[in-house]
């Protein structure tokens, strides 16, 4: 018997990169709404409630509403808006994030979908809280540019539209308030949250993600070696992250925003210079990938007890 499937928000950016990937797989069944009714309460409703496995694609408040309209206790949800990800009874999407959190993500009913930059400044740095070489109460900061897709139909629009301008690259979130932040903050296991400083540049998709690291002035002052191991170790035997080797990263002169392309896949680096104790630590991924709609496949997979990469873009 197949899984039943409903994607609720589609026709948005990352429902539809979704739905890509679902498609032609004959262990799932998508449940779709004609276009007159995808608005309509009484056939989301309905909708909602047919499913094994509900994915929301929606914006915060319409996600809250339609949990609200799933009224039976079966029905599991993957939730692709920021409304649900620190809250308490959902479970954070990042399979990846600990040891035995992909166990207790395939026994979850409610899971929430990391955003695109917290998966790469989470998967850089909860390793190193683990292990013990990144303090807690840490004073840590995280930076990086991604592709204007992720602002949505409205950034799509500002940059594609006619007559647009935009800029080559755009810092923002300049209040140091974004909405990652307390996902960044509750996830890696940091006292204090990260100083956040993204931006935004002038191509469709990828991203980088960079944490910068004064080793020397750290307790104990872990060597390159310390944290490429801790990174090595966390994901070892992933099919999804890579961590570059020591040697691979030393041939690398420069990152481009596209490195891993228009895949499901993370890729992990170290830079920096060992002798003087200075570290780049550089993540990159597709923020509509593994940072939006490979995640949630990655998700579903789990929650179905199928195998975990079935039809991502590896």
């Amino acid at each position: 018997m197949s899984t039943r499937i409903f994607i609720d928000g589609g026709h948005g950016t990352t429902g539809i990169e979704i739905g890509d990937r679902l498609a032609g797989r004959p262990e799932l069944s998508l449940i779709a709404l004609d276009e007159k009714d995808r608005k309509d309460a009484g056939a989301r409703r309905d909708a909602l409630n047919a499913a094994d496995i509900v994915i929301l694609c929606l914006p915060d408040d319409a996600a809250r509403e339609a949990v609200s309209l799933i009224d039976n206790d079966w029905t599991r949800v993957i939730d692709a808006s920021t409304a649900h990800r620190v809250a308490d009874g959902w479970t954070y999407g990042f399979p990846e994030l600990e040891p035995g959190h992909r166990e207790a993500l395939a026994n979850s009913r409610f899971v929430a979908n990391p955003g695109c930059w917290p998966t790469g400044f989470l998967a850089l740095v909860r390793p190193l809280v683990l292990a013990g070489l990144l303090p807690a109460d840490w004073p840590v900061t995280v930076s990086g540019a991604s592709g204007y897709s992720g602002g949505g139909k409205a950034m799509i629009a500002e940059y594609e539209g006619e007559g647009s301008a935009p800029s080559a690259f755009r810092p923002y979130g300049l209040s140091l308030a974004h909405k990652h932040v307390p996902e960044m903050t509750r996830y890696s296991g940091l006292t204090h949250p990260p100083l956040f400083a993204p931006a935004v540049a002038n191509a469709y998709r990828g991203m980088i993600v960079e944490v910068p690291m004064q080793l020397r002035a750290m307790p104990g002052a872990p060597s390159f070696a310390d944290v490429h191991a801790a990174l090595a170790s966390a994901y070892e035997g992933s099919p999804i992250v890579s961590v570059a080797s020591l040697e691979e990263c030393a041939t690398i002169t420069q990152l481009p925003l596209e490195q891993v392309g228009a895949t499901d896949r993370l890729s992990l680096f170290l830079f920096g210079n060992a002798d003087g104790g200075q570290a780049r630590l550089v993540a990159a991924l597709d923020n509509l990938g593994k940072g939006a709609a490979g995640a949630a496949v990655q998700n579903l997979n789990i929650l179905a007890g199928l195998p975990e990469t079935a039809g991502l873009r590896l």
